[in-house]
């Protein structure tokens, strides 16, 4: 497995091999071994997956406060996605700063959202399918969402803001400077 780090410490890419042969491929997608050796010890509790029909469909930017916070690993089954986080641990130098990631079904990245970031993605082509194992169960009492468009955030989704797909709730979610973040750099979730 190699394991890369992205812009913001704790985010990282994973990429497993593929063993190829005339019938296609296949791949070890999660193995707790190897993610351990990376510095990923999370026991994940739940699987969640998506399907998107539209291109540019916006999903998040989400979160669960504690105690239900969540830390994420997610990639494409189908299609293409623009993979995003944000650091909201309050007393991080990297807080408010974002890195965003393609996976694709065709590139096999993977990338791992710790407790602490806001996470969403943006579909880059239609019907696209994104699987993600938490760390957490769902629970609805914590769940919270900031605008995909914040101008504060000003992120790069590859997408047309105006024209993105996204839920009611999404586009009600608060602006990120009215945003009072449940996370502090260096607690425990």
């Amino acid at each position: 497995m190699e394991i890369v780090e992205t812009a913001l410490p704790g985010v990282l890419k994973l990429k497993t091999r593929r063993l190829t042969d005339s019938r296609g491929w296949f791949s070890e997608t999660w193995s707790a071994a190897n993610c351990a050796r990376g510095g990923i010890d999370a026991i994940f509790v739940q699987d969640n997956q998506s399907c998107s029909v539209a291109s540019g469909t916006v999903r998040g930017l989400h979160y669960q406060r504690p105690p239900a916070a969540q830390g994420k690993l997610v990639r494409v089954a189908r299609g293409r996605a623009r993979d995003v986080a944000v650091d909201v641990r309050v007393g991080s130098a990297h807080y408010g700063r974002w890195v965003a990631e393609e996976l694709s079904a065709e590139n096999g990245w993977q990338l791992w959202v710790p407790r602490g970031f806001l996470h969403g993605f943006a579909t880059l082509e239609p019907d696209t399918e994104v699987i993600y194992k938490v760390d957490a169960p769902y629970a609805r009492n914590c769940e919270g969402a900031v605008r995909f468009d914040d101008p504060d955030l000003a992120i790069d989704w590859g997408v047309d803001p105006v024209r993105a797909v996204v839920s009611d709730r999404d586009a009600r979610a608060a602006l990120f400077r009215d945003f009072a973040s449940p996370f502090v750099e260096g607690a425990a979730w």
